[in-house]
């Protein structure tokens, strides 16, 4: 068998060496703020800007630069793997703790600097950093340098998750090429192609079994029926593998609401649960964000909610917005405000168009809406393709009966479909953009929809409502699930 090529040795020098460049373009680039600013030559600026001047901003930027690219490297962003999302939250974290550092620095008073200019470096190395990474990467596949080989120790449906879930993120670079059964005989959950890993014994001897495999990323996922492997494997790889990844076999628990605790001299730690939406402080964080965020796009894009105001109130005199009752937190029910997409008697034409096509009863049974909708005019398919339909939620934001990201709001005839996340969903407000919406849209089962939302209120953080915000962005331009 062939060994497993691991990624070459200096891809993490010159994942380094790729800061350092965006650091350095960022500080030159920069100075064309004051170009901008004082209307001045860009080409005049770029070419003089030396000086005692420059100087001063140059050591000093590049002083903290060499900071983050130090935290960088304690963080393991060049040694070791991490989700994409996940990196640019650690980015963002060093970034303002370094734009802090330089805002002390400048506004005291004392050194010669000019704060347009390093603030702008700040701004535009923000933007350079994650892109010159993602550059490096693309690069480094296209070479074949970025692939590492993955052996999953388990063949159950934990190990089949965490392979769905490796196999997810491509920038990741891992390529899922065995799974490894503990058992005696190997069960064939997968057939050993060209696009399924293939399925091995993992035999008496782990290391042994390892090496002729050729040392790749080890996942151990087994699942709880072999906890006593787990705990054998876990003593002997770790020995062995530093970097062993670990998928234990727990669903349902709030990752990002996990407090651990450790006990001194023995080996037991205990997680206590806390759902982070429930708890008052990041229910007020995530407040002040949607009313600030909400206020700035309905500002910015109040051109466009008047146009399409316009055009559906051209198409057939009917009202503007739609009304729909929708259940809120606590199981309040609110008026949820759409773009009108139908024609004025849609709930009737429904009925009747149910009764004469009962086939296509089944497919408005799945999630409530139908593909070929005859109800929807013409103004109106554009609105839903587009997801334009949505825009006057911002209004229901701001008087705080709905978030911009969270679980998609709920008919009353929907809520027993909902199982037992329905306690989860009442907790928060509904959100115009969610989970659910960016896993798949339309194409996801109701009981997709109530698992992504109760994952979503368990493990909400700040930076997952960026994510999710610009995944949106993402989805609604390519018009994916949408309908």
């Amino acid at each position: 068998m062939a060994a497993a090529r691991n990624p070459s040795p200096w891809i993490p020098w010159s994942l380094a060496l790729g800061d350092l460049l965006a650091f350095a373009l960022a500080v030159y680039f920069s100075r064309l703020s004051h170009a901008f600013y004082y209307g001045e030559s860009p080409l005049r600026v770029l070419a003089s800007w030396w000086g005692s001047l420059a100087e001063v901003n140059i050591l000093l930027f590049l002083f903290l630069a060499s900071l983050g690219v130090l935290a960088f490297l304690l963080k393991g962003h060049y040694a070791r793997r991490k989700v994409f999302w996940d990196e640019v939250g650690d980015i963002i974290t060093v970034f303002t703790v370094l734009l802090g550092l330089n805002a002390a620095i400048a506004f005291s008073g004392k050194w010669p600097l000019s704060r347009l200019w390093l603030f702008s470096a700040w701004l535009l190395a923000l933007l350079l950093l994650p892109s010159l990474r993602l550059l490096q990467r693309w690069i480094f596949r296209r070479l074949g340098l970025w692939s590492r080989p993955v052996a999953i120790i388990g063949t159950g449906a934990n190990a089949l998750e965490a392979m769905r879930a490796i196999q997810s993120d491509t920038l990741l670079g891992y390529e899922v090429r065995w799974l490894l059964s503990p058992e005696e005989i190997p069960p064939k959950p997968l057939p050993a192609n060209a696009s399924q890993p293939a399925v091995l014994a993992l035999g008496r001897d782990p290391l042994a079994t390892l090496r002729t495999l050729g040392s790749p990323q080890v996942v151990l996922a087994l699942d709880n029926k072999h906890w006593q492997i787990q705990q054998d494997l876990l003593r002997l790889l770790g020995l062995y593998y530093p970097n062993l990844a670990i998928a234990p076999a727990l669903r349902g628990l709030p990752l990002y609401g996990l407090e651990v605790m450790h006990f001194f001299s023995h080996e037991v730690f205990m997680l206590r649960v806390r759902d982070n939406l429930a708890r008052p402080g990041p229910r007020l964080v995530k407040r002040v964000f949607d009313v600030l965020t909400a206020a700035a796009l309905t500002l910015l894009l109040s051109p466009l909610l008047l146009w399409i105001a316009w055009r559906i109130r051209a198409e057939d005199g009917g009202p503007v917005l739609f009304r729909q009752e929708r259940v809120g937190r606590n199981g309040k029910p609110f008026w949820c405000l759409k773009f009108r997409s139908m024609v004025p008697d849609a709930e009737a034409r429904l009925q009747q168009y149910l009764l004469e096509k009962p086939a296509l009863a089944a497919e408005y049974q799945h999630n409530f809406k139908l593909r070929d909708d005859p109800r929807i005019t013409r103004i109106g398919r554009f609105l839903r393709r587009s997801s334009l339909d949505e825009l006057p939620q911002l209004f229901n934001v701001l008087r705080g009966e709905m978030s911009l990201v969270g679980p998609r709001p709920l008919l009353a005839r929907e809520l027993s479909r909902y199982g037992d996340n329905i306690a989860l969903y009442t907790l928060v407000n509904p959100g115009i953009t969610g989970l659910w919406q960016v896993s798949g849209r339309s194409e996801t089962s109701f009981a997709d929809r109530s698992n992504l939302d109760a994952w979503y209120v368990r493990n909400w953080t700040l930076w997952y409502d960026i994510v999710i915000l610009l995944r949106t962005v993402r989805v609604v331009f390519r018009r994916e699930g949408a309908y």
